[in-house]
């Protein structure tokens, strides 16, 4: 008998360079990160083999991530109903490709999966996605390319749903710090209802104890390095950290923390985005693909 593991195909990276060693496994549903060690020190929150991915863990949001209210939104005057996908709130979430099985292309130390979103109920358009995942000496950089295949524009955003770890530190050793100057206020369907200054009480651009924080909450006006890139930095008591970069298209940032994730005190979800929840509505962070064009997004994870 065949045991076929929830969340697909299993493929393992691997790459020894420079005096290192670095994986990777990509889990084919979600084209999923679940895994990625550095010199043998984990640097993503593992979970149990034969279980789905908890609390979306490392899955690709594609054609939107986070919440569309009621599932609805409005296209050249006509109403669009999505499916909705979280009805403890009643809101569609973490576009259409969440729980699809992507086809996988070759791998060693990087590999390309893909999937097609096709026209249907709530969204209209056809696109041909894929994501990258390629190995570095010191972690791993991800390249998401969505390519419009239909005959008019379409509105597209891209997220990611990464736990990050360093190791097995608990979350009293574990400082996150984040360069965001504002985060977006919710209702109680976390739903977005205006931006304000960061708190103290939120506030992570001078590092903050990972267990003193309950967060479910997107930053913006995030502060860029020389090179462009928005850095996210998860440090262990010891000095050792674990790094998530995003790229000039990605000016949202989701902190996450849980409690009830496997093996962990508490987890925390680190999740570049291009557009924040309700972009269909607001259109806030929006890329438009005209036809035959493609949108092109990249992320990635460093260890030091």
């Amino acid at each position: 008998m065949v045991s076929l593991d929830p969340t697909g195909t299993q493929i393992q990276l691997r790459l020894e360079r420079d005096g290192h060693v670095v994986t990777a496994d990509i889990a084919q549903v979600g084209a999923s990160l679940r895994g990625l060690t550095v010199d043998g020190v984990d640097r993503i929150a593992r979970y149990p083999e034969g279980t789905p991915s908890p609390s979306c863990s490392g899955v690709v949001l594609v054609p939107w991530p986070n919440r569309v209210r009621d599932g609805q939104w409005t296209h050249e005057g006509e109403a669009q109903q999505l499916w909705i996908t979280e009805p403890k709130l009643d809101n569609a979430i973490h576009g259409l490709l969440r729980y699809t099985p992507y086809t996988v292309g070759p791998s060693d130390s990087s590999v390309t999966l893909r999937a097609t979103v096709p026209p249907q109920a709530g969204y209209p358009f056809l696109l041909e996605t894929s994501v990258t995942y390629a190995l570095t000496v010191d972690g791993i950089t991800v390249t998401h390319s969505i390519r419009n295949s239909g005959a008019t524009a379409a509105p597209v955003a891209v997220g990611v749903h990464p736990f990050i770890a360093v190791g097995d530190a608990p979350a009293d050793q574990l400082t996150i710090t984040s360069p965001g100057a504002t985060y977006l206020t919710v209702d109680d369907r976390l739903l977005p209802t205006g931006a304000a200054p960061v708190t103290p009480e939120n506030d992570l651009r001078d590092g903050r104890r990972l267990s003193d924080l309950t967060l479910d909450t997107a930053y913006t006006d995030l502060a860029r390095d020389a090179d462009g890139r928005v850095r996210h930095t998860l440090t262990d008591a010891d000095g050792r950290s674990t790094t998530v970069w995003q790229d000039e298209h990605c000016d949202f940032v989701q902190f996450y923390t849980g409690r009830d994730y496997p093996g962990r005190d508490v987890a925390l979800a680190c999740e570049p985005m291009t557009a924040p929840a309700e972009a269909l509505n607001s259109g806030t962070g929006l890329h438009w693909v005209d036809p035959d064009d493609t949108f092109v997004v990249t992320w990635g994870i460093t260890a030091a």
